[in-house]
This record gives structure tokens, C-alpha cells and sequence, in this order.
């Protein structure tokens, strides 16, 4: 496919709010592949019974402190955005409490069917300097499914966890986790891991459904190199967990086109990872995405 630059991209029919979310992007001097008419595909998430697509719309882009780049899109622009993505088959949420976006999901379920779409959620569970402390679950959860106007999240996370010794450290909250499951407040639970030790646990957990784990063909913003966190991965899918890959463009250290080229490969053809979650700012960013991974999963 021919490329197209940003200018290019926008004279040539990208108007509104998909304009100015491309401008947005920080991204004047890559080159994208066009809109066509690829759809992101649905995937079994291990075996947890669970179909998801293989793409999730991530809404924490440099997510701290309540707000994310998804979030500074505003409300109008993220669900145009929410939107295009769900007709483009990317039906899936990847959110979390630190990201300060549940409303602007929340608004974007009211656009689509609840029941076609996919929610991942996160829960800090731990003091975080001197501006997080952690809430009661009970208290967590409700504010959640209020945030988001929903009645149950298809995926529920411990965020961040950073040493291997989670399930002694947080045994409480995965009591809560594993007792929502069982009401049917959430279908399936796990952990996001950023810590080498945290991921090599997670992948033996008998507790944890899904795993959420930072992986790219560079070893940007990663927990070990490539071949060692793959090695990991193999392990969580042969135990049946559901992968959800991120960080894929390196917290944005990867965005090159060689380099999202590389990295899609990467992950696409390893068979280790189910899902994946990229943090889009703009419909632009988010169709050569599509059409990318559309090409390798059918080369």
C-alpha cells in the first residue's frame, strides 16, 4: 500500500475532529498507510471463554494522576474517535482508574452495543507517592461500573504490579477480585505486570485469568529482553492465560514506521500474545494500525 504523510493525510479528506486529533499526535514526520476496508478480527483470550478483538483501543497514553493522552483529547474527540474504531472492528476498551477516562468510555458504550464490546479496567492497589491512596474494593468497584455506566467489566486487572511477591502482598484484594467474578460483577480477573519477577509468577498463577504484559520486538519499556519475556508468555498461554499485549510502540519510543512494522511482526507471528492494546490519539494512527495488522495476520 501507497504511504501518506500527515499533511497529506489531512488535504486529502480527514476533516473535523479526525484533523485535529491527527495533529494531536505529535507525528508531522511519519508516514501512514491509508484507510481501507480491513477490520480487526476476534480471538479467543486463552482459555478463559472469552472472545475479545485482537486489537483494544488503550486509553492511558503517559496515564498518571487521573488523565492520559486520550483523556486531553476531550469527550467529543474521544468518542469520535471510540466510534471509528468499534465500525473498524476495535471493540475493545483497555482503561484503568489512573487514566481518568471511565466517563469518556462510559459515554462511548452509550454510542454501541454493550453486549459487542470488551472492558478492561484497572485497579491500583497500593500507596503511589503522596497523591494515591488505595480505596476499599467494594468502594472501587461500584465507582467503576458508575464511571463506566455499566453493569459488569468483561476484565478486571491489578495495576502495576512491580515484584514478585503479589500474591502474598495483595491476597486481599485478589480474595475481592476472585468473589466479584463469582457475582458476575466482573467475567474475568488477572494482573498488568511491570516487573520481570511480578510477570514469571503471574504466568503460574492459578489465580490469574489474564495477563497484561509489556512486549515489542526492541525491548523498549520492557521487563527483560524479547526472547526472555516471550519465553514467559509461551508459559502464561500454556497454562491457558489470556495475553494482552502493551507497550508494542515502546510508550512511543517505536513509532517509525519501520519500527511499528517490526514490532506488530513481532508480536503477531510469536502465537504468545492474544490481544494487544495501543494507545491511539487519532483516527489516522489508529487505521494504519488496523491495516498493518490486517496485512501481517493474513501474510
Amino acid at each position: 500500500m501507497k504511504n501518506i504523510n500527515r499533511r497529506s493525510f489531512i488535504q486529502t479528506g480527514a476533516k473535523g475532529v479526525a484533523g485535529a486529533m491527527a495533529l494531536s499526535g505529535g507525528l508531522a514526520n511519519l508516514s501512514f498507510v491509508p484507510a481501507g476496508t480491513a477490520t480487526i478480527d476476534q480471538v479467543d483470550l486463552g482459555r478463559t471463554g472469552l472472545k475479545v478483538p485482537r486489537l483494544a483501543f488503550g486509553t492511558g497514553s503517559f496515564g498518571w494522576k487521573k488523565t492520559s493522552n486520550q483523556k486531553k483529547l476531550g469527550e467529543d474527540a474521544f468518542v469520535t474517535l471510540a466510534k471509528h474504531g468499534y465500525d473498524r472492528g476495535v471493540r475493545f476498551f483497555e482503561t484503568a482508574d489512573m487514566y481518568g477516562t471511565h466517563e469518556f468510555v462510559g459515554k462511548a458504550l452509550k454510542k454501541v452495543p454493550r453486549e459487542n464490546v470488551t472492558v478492561l479496567s484497572k485497579i491500583m492497589v497500593y500507596q503511589h507517592q503522596d497523591w494515591y491512596t488505595p480505596e476499599p474494593f467494594q468502594k472501587s468497584i461500584d465507582r467503576f461500573r458508575k464511571e463506566l455506566d455499566t453493569d459488569y467489566i468483561d476484565i478486571l486487572l491489578l495495576h502495576c504490579m512491580v515484584n514478585s511477591e503479589w500474591p502474598n502482598e495483595y491476597k486481599r484484594y485478589m480474595d475481592d477480585f476472585s468473589e466479584a467474578k463469582e457475582k458476575g460483577i466482573v467475567k474475568r480477573i488477572g494482573l498488568s505486570c511491570h516487573d520481570y519477577g511480578a510477570l514469571k509468577v503471574a504466568a503460574e498463577s492459578d489465580w490469574a485469568d489474564v495477563v497484561q504484559a509489556r512486549i515489542n520486538h526492541n525491548g523498549a519499556r520492557m521487563d527483560g529482553t524479547p526472547g526472555e519475556i516471550m519465553e514467559i508468555l509461551n508459559t502464561a498461554q500454556n497454562n491457558g492465560k489470556g495475553v494482552v499485549g502493551m507497550k508494542i510502540f515502546g510508550c512511543g519510543e517505536l513509532v517509525e514506521e519501520a519500527e511499528r512494522e517490526k514490532s506488530l511482526k513481532y508480536v503477531l507471528k510469536s502465537n504468545n500474545v492474544d490481544c494487544m492494546t495501543i494507545g491511539f490519539e487519532s483516527i489516522e494512527q489508529m487505521d494504519d494500525t488496523i491495516e498493518r495488522i490486517s496485512r501481517i495476520i493474513h501474510s
